[in-house]
């Protein structure tokens, strides 16, 4: 069975397979990213996804 691809929980992009970034919190919660710019933005400088017009949940808002 092949592996299934995640998708990234910041910017809503497909990541394939061996690549990307897994954080896990402390509540045990796994968020995925696509690039280091994503896990910076939603961590680090706690922005919102829907204000960044590089990411899908802004073009579903607009």
């Amino acid at each position: 069975m092949p592996p299934i691809p995640h998708t990234c929980n910041f910017c809503g992009k497909t990541i394939p397979v061996g690549t990307g970034m897994m954080h896990v919190k402390v509540d045990g919660t796994i968020l995925w990213f696509c690039s280091a710019k994503c896990r910076k933005y939603m961590l680090r400088y706690h922005k919102d996804p829907k204000r960044l017009k590089w990411t899908k949940s802004y073009m579903r808002v607009r």
